[in-house]
């Protein structure tokens, strides 16, 4: 497999979560994730930091059991995980549902709140919003940002609207000039020139990532498929989900989407049989 870009802990984490634990009302013990990790190529420090870290930060609880401690989700990770679910099983990549409908959110902000002006920016973006005009930004069907609004402090200085566009709107430049297209583009094709040989290709021991599973195919399997789901869901966290009709017609969304799910399924039978072996799970039981 071509080396894919850095896939930060934290992200394979929540995957791993995502996939093991998630809906099943488990705990999952340490060196479980270890183990795991380290076939995903995650050192035993970095997966303990990151484990450290999250708990910190509120998306992971600790729970012990005799000299063992197992590791749950908590409301704020299981919202989290459950988000990228729809994003991807749901929503998917390719927007043939749109209603006509965007989303416009105004703002104004004093010259010197340049970190509230930032930080806007940055979750707008997150949220599949585009610049239209200097404080005027757009994003296509109904997005609901009033949460995020108000965390950030700005309810006083931002107005939300629902619009359609004019008949004689083209929609296809307007898109073109607020979001990056280009660059969304180059990440789905990234994306399949990496996995593309995985539609076809059993895992082999020998092709796993560094560290990883060797000798075996079910852990080789294992490991692909955490970064598989990983770097998919970072793309398309990315994309704003445009109405795919205003979208050029070579759009590389719906063929990375193949890619994705024709994948994880062959590699997903393997993959279970090795988790099943792997992972010492047990009950939720109360907080600790």
């Amino acid at each position: 497999m071509t080396t894919d870009e850095a896939l930060r802990p934290q992200s394979l984490m929540l995957t791993f979560l995502g996939d093991q634990v998630l809906g099943r009302d488990v705990c999952v013990y340490s060196g479980s994730v270890i183990d795991v990790f380290g076939r995903a190529g995650v050192g035993e420090h970095a997966t303990r930091s990151t484990l450290t870290r999250m708990v910190g930060r509120d998306l992971l609880r600790r729970q012990r059991e005799g000299r063992r401690m197992y590791f749950g989700l908590t409301e704020r990770s299981e919202s989290v995980l459950r988000d990228g679910e729809q994003r991807i099983w749901e929503d998917g990549a390719v927007n043939r549902r749109w209603d006509g409908s965007w989303t416009l959110l105004g703002f104004s902000l004093p010259e010197s709140w340049q970190r509230q002006r930032h930080d806007l920016r940055a979750q707008l973006t997150w949220s599949g919003f585009g610049p239209l005009f200097g404080g005027l930004w757009i994003a296509p069907g109904e997005v609901d940002v009033s949460a995020l609004v108000t965390e950030l402090g700005l309810s006083a200085h931002v107005k939300i609207f629902r619009a359609h566009a004019d008949a004689g709107m083209d929609i296809g430049a307007m898109i073109e000039e607020t979001w990056a297209l280009g660059e969304l583009a180059l990440r789905y094709e990234a994306f399949v020139r990496r996995w593309q040989r995985w539609e076809t290709t059993e895992p082999a021991a020998d092709e796993a990532p560094p560290a990883s599973g060797r000798g075996d195919p079910h852990l080789a399997a294992l490991a692909l498929r955490l970064r598989l789901s990983t770097e998919w869901l970072q793309v398309v966290r990315r994309d704003p989900r445009l109405p795919v009709k205003h979208l050029p017609d070579d759009w590389p969304a719906e063929q990375a989407e193949k890619t994705f799910r024709t994948v994880y399924a062959r590699l997903t039978p393997l993959a279970k049989e090795s988790a099943e072996r792997l992972l010492d799970l047990v009950p939720v039981r109360g907080q600790a």
